[in-house]
């Protein structure tokens, strides 16, 4: 197909394909096949490798890998095997010299990896570290935040240099999303501000995100409800009464 926008194409039911307004884009069929990402290009796993393919489901370059995934700010993570995992660029070729037991996906310009030791932190484009620091784990920048946990399994908030922002730690956290994250103690979940602070003194056995000033909420009872910012009930989604196991 001439002239087909990537960015109108969908992934077919069946996972091996892609499609544009319900008619195939390509004669071939893979195993598995992800979304079209800039510069237009895709996902795919064969028999031969995972590579990337055009609109045309030719390949984009020569070289295979055990894993690919999406191109993010221009680079896209591969698992090559036994030679690590890395980026690379839009012609297969690798895009630093660094290897890595896993990577993920660049957001901003900066990507979490794990190193050969078990640690993981964060690097720019060109694959070196944004910072001297390494952590039990490290999770996705947004709004130049990330989630880090540190040996004892505690999770703090840090930023692009590496800085711990709040020095608040919990047994579990999320990154920030409109000024505000999901965060748990010993008591059970909450939402924190941008200082670690909690918002309200209840807590829960699951919330979710604020949406629009409210979030939707399980209490240990079972019940559900949503919540304001402020941790005032605004609505009751399900009794305590009711269950939900086995689907009664």
């Amino acid at each position: 197909m001439s002239g087909v926008d990537w960015r109108q194409t969908v992934v077919a039911q069946d996972g091996t394909h892609h499609l544009i307004d319900g008619i195939a884009l390509y004669e071939a069929r893979f195993i598995e096949v992800l979304k079209f990402h800039a510069p237009g290009l895709a996902p795919v796993q064969a028999a031969s490798g995972a590579f990337h393919v055009t609109v045309d489901g030719r390949a984009a370059y020569a070289r295979r890998y055990q894993r690919a995934f999406g191109f993010y700010d221009g680079l896209a993570a591969v698992d090559a095997g036994a030679a690590g995992w890395h980026h690379i660029r839009p012609n297969g070729e690798p895009a630093y010299d660094a290897r890595w037991r896993w990577c993920g996906n660049f957001q901003g310009g900066t990507c979490p990896v794990r190193d050969v030791g078990g640690g993981y932190f964060h690097i720019a484009l060109t694959g070196e570290p944004l910072y001297a620091a390494r952590w039990r784990y490290a999770g996705d920048f947004r709004d130049d935040i990330a989630v880090v946990q540190g040996e004892d399994g505690r999770s703090t908030h840090i930023d692009a240099e590496g800085n711990v922002v709040h020095g608040r730690w919990f047994r579990d956290l999320d990154v920030f999303h409109k000024s505000y994250a999901r965060a748990r103690d010993s008591g059970g979940w909450m939402h924190v501000d941008r200082y670690g602070a909690p918002l309200y003194e209840q807590r829960f056995a699951m919330v979710e995100p604020f949406y629009n000033g409210q979030a939707r909420v399980e209490r240990f009872d079972g019940a559900l409800g949503v919540i304001g910012e402020r941790g005032n009930a605004v609505v009751e989604l399900r009794s305590p009464s009711v269950r939900t196991e086995g689907g009664t």
